[in-house]
């Protein structure tokens, strides 16, 4: 309790970021740099020609929903956390994880959907031309549930500490620091799902 009070008065100083922050945005810039340099190359590919364009599957919007629903809810938590509710944060942070759960089935359900269309991640049917699209759509998908469920790891971890009273005004860092990365990853499936559905305009 102690170390933990010391550890937030740490980051509550002027000017000051405590080093797990520094180390979270560390990660969060290195994710950005990961997707921005892979939906360049997507871009590159697909000029080239040769590219199978196809509907992203119903899923992925449903998925979006689930996303939006979430960052609400984490919100809410870290609010209800500041002012001492503390009930209210496990409450949002439980509907987090609920909804973030929901994510991971329907993107589940959308890879079978693709499936169903004959679109797998496939480097041999890539080489050949057609689904390389295909394999680029699940690659960016997949490397997003893998950074997503990190983040719902953090939010049964924050949970747990809800529900043993660890978690309130004075004792914010995890859950600030929770709720950083939910909205990164968050946003950065929106992102993704607005490149993928606009870009074979480009």
């Amino acid at each position: 309790m102690l170390a933990a009070a010391k550890m937030d008065e740490y980051s509550n100083r002027p000017g000051k970021m405590h080093p797990k922050k520094f180390s979270l945005m560390l990660l969060i810039v290195g994710m950005t740099m990961l997707f921005l340099g892979l939906t360049s190359a997507f871009l590159v590919r697909e000029a080239e020609g040769n590219w199978l364009h196809f509907d992203l599957p119903t899923e992925f919007i449903y998925s979006t929903v689930a996303v939006l629903i979430s960052s609400a809810s984490m919100f809410f938590a870290l609010r209800s956390a500041k002012q001492d509710n503390l009930i209210s944060v496990s409450i949002g942070l439980a509907i987090t994880l609920v909804a973030g759960l929901s994510f991971v089935y329907l993107q589940y359900a959308g890879f079978n959907d693709l499936a169903s269309r004959g679109i797998y991640f496939s480097p041999a049917n890539g080489s050949a031309g057609g689904l390389v699209s295909g394999s680029f759509v699940i690659m960016f998908v997949a490397l997003h549930l893998l950074h997503l469920l990190g983040g719902i790891v953090f939010v049964a971890v924050v949970l747990v500490k809800s529900l043993l009273s660890q978690v309130h005004k004075k004792n914010t860092l995890s859950i600030s620091m929770c709720n950083t990365y939910w909205h990164f990853v968050g946003v950065l499936w929106i992102y993704l799902y607005l490149f993928l559905y606009f870009a074979p305009q480009f």
